[in-house]
């Protein structure tokens, strides 16, 4: 079985992922413009002299994907860091390893030491985005109900939309990554 150090070093760098995208590719690059990693943060710095490295799990037609991958690329440039990108859907015994809640829930990162042993899984949303979607499905007909695809549509349309123009979103991905890898690399 391959190692998620393999994974990596067989994966396309983040960047060449980005260029390769067939689906919301313009999506994902106008949140990487948009973004900027915050100034004088101790993460980044932290990142700069640890420097781990990311393999991310991910698809392009993911929306999650769209938005979460253009801050870790902000992130592991601004740290100067090597992320990788494997695509779920090829590679299903790493993904199966990662699951959230038993689902194959894109995007997943995962932060490797020097060595390419996995210190820490993030992914795939930060807490205010799940809580957005969340509520946002709960307003959904029952399935058999003939107004659910239309719903359905809708929200994804608005969530799309969110997902590229809300600011705070982006922020909160960047902290909620932040906050789940901070203390493993100060402890490092």
């Amino acid at each position: 079985m391959k190692t998620e150090q393999h994974y990596f070093e067989e994966a396309k760098t983040l960047e060449q992922y980005m260029n390769d995208m067939t689906t919301k590719k313009e999506e994902s690059f106008s949140i990487y413009d948009q973004f900027e990693v915050p100034a004088d943060d101790e993460f980044i710095e932290i990142l700069k002299t640890k420097k781990p490295h990311i393999l991310a799990i991910t698809e392009d037609w993911c929306g999650d994907a769209m938005m979460n991958n253009a801050i870790i690329r902000k992130v592991s440039e601004a740290a100067g860091l090597e992320t990788r990108a494997v695509y779920r859907d090829e590679n299903l015994e790493l993904m199966d390893q990662y699951l959230t809640n038993g689902g194959r829930s894109i995007p997943v990162y995962l932060l490797l030491n020097d060595d390419g042993k996995v210190i820490s899984k993030w992914g795939p949303r930060a807490e205010v985005v799940q809580k957005f979607v969340m509520d946002g499905r709960a307003k959904f007909p029952d399935k058999e109900d003939p107004a659910f695809e239309e719903t359905q549509k809708k929200f994804y349309e608005q969530m799309t939309h969110e997902f590229m123009t809300n600011n705070e979103f982006h922020l909160a991905v960047y902290e909620d990554i932040r906050s789940h890898w901070l203390p493993l690399l100060q402890n490092k």
